[in-house]
């Protein structure tokens, strides 16, 4: 079995569609008012899960998601917890923090299992992270607000989680390239301690990284030890870059990934692989010309598609398959509202 294992921060998303973004002291009728599950690591474990469980020759994959969220008891933690169970065939076990997803295709049986043991439970507070955003119909911008009174990931806890997930992974035969981990790349100064501490006890593992917020410090050092990158077009403009190409190539410099990814909007998103292969490849969306319903999570629709296609489809699927896979995905997402039914 393989394994995937996200790293960030998780959130219960309370989104209002605007007709128009309102100036300060105005008062304005919303149109839609939702409610839903977010952050960027559950948003992408909730579509990568939906993808292995829709294929037939996907191998095998448990997915571990870290994350601080309220008392285990609360009921905003189980309103977290059960906002995976997008379809009937998964269930979520209360009790050890596991959600089991079955589908059976003829006489084989494949699984995709959700972890959620690993999560950090506050059992001091009972609310969780929260997002309100502000989505205007006339021009398709988000305004978010965030607040979060939960205690960060520690660099200790950290330790503790993936020694075991380590040990355990180790154990098995069928993950002999070790997990798969990928960070929000939030803290920036905690998570490179944990980058270098699973580059100590599991040099076979991958590790991927995001790079989001403009004004966040020390996300380019967290690029500098991942093997794969994710970079957003807000961070690349807010860099001085005009183009994703031009944001991975000159970025290339400063990381030793093997491979670099920026969206970069309507205009798709481009895969970018430094020395000695210097193949960059760029994929626009092919019907450019959609309704936009929802974009919260189309970077995070966009990751889930590219870690399906290097996980489960290593071989079998070309660099460029697996960025037109992860494009025209994202472009799906965001024409319907949520993450269900991709």
């Amino acid at each position: 079995m393989k394994h995937l294992v996200l790293v960030g921060a998780c959130y219960l998303d309370t989104i209002l569609t605007v007709p128009d973004f309102p100036s300060e002291d105005a008062k304005l009728r919303a149109t839609s008012l939702t409610v839903r599950r977010g952050g960027n690591c559950p948003n992408t474990l909730q579509v990568f899960h939906q993808l292995v469980q829709s294929s037939p020759t996907t191998p095998r994959v448990a997915s571990h998601l870290i994350s601080p969220l309220p008392s285990h008891s609360s009921p905003a933690t189980q309103q977290i917890l059960s906002s995976f169970d997008d379809d009937p065939s998964t269930s979520t076990d209360q009790a050890d923090g596991t959600s089991r997803a079955t589908s059976t295709t003829g006489t084989e049986e494949r699984k995709s299992v959700l972890e959620f043991g690993c999560c950090l439970y506050r059992e001091e507070h009972s609310s969780p992270a929260s997002s309100y955003i502000v989505r205007s119909s006339a021009t398709s911008s988000r305004t978010i607000i965030n607040y979060n009174e939960l205690k960060e990931m520690s660099f200790e806890e950290f330790v503790r989680i993936a020694d075991e997930i380590t040990s355990s992974v180790e154990s098995e035969d069928g993950d002999a390239d070790g997990p798969w981990w990928h960070f929000e790349g939030r803290i920036p100064e905690t998570t490179l301690l944990c980058i270098r501490h699973l580059r100590r006890i599991s040099p076979r593992s991958t590790i991927s990284v995001e790079v989001e917020k403009p004004n966040r410090d020390g996300l380019s050092e967290l690029a500098a030890e991942a093997n794969i990158v994710f970079y957003s077009r807000t961070w690349a403009e807010s860099r001085g870059y005009v183009s994703a190409e031009a944001c991975l190539r000159g970025e290339a410099f400063a990381s030793e990934a093997a491979l670099m990814l920026c969206t970069w909007g309507s205009y798709g998103a481009t895969a970018y692989s430094p020395a000695p292969a210097d193949e960059c490849i760029s994929i626009s969306p092919s019907r450019p010309d959609i309704q936009v319903v929802d974009t919260v999570g189309a970077g995070d629709t966009f990751i889930a598609g590219m870690l399906y296609g290097l996980i489960c489809h290593t071989d079998d699927w070309s660099r460029e398959a697996k960025l037109r896979f992860a494009v025209e995905l994202a472009t799906k997402k965001v024409q319907r509202e949520g993450f269900a039914g991709l």
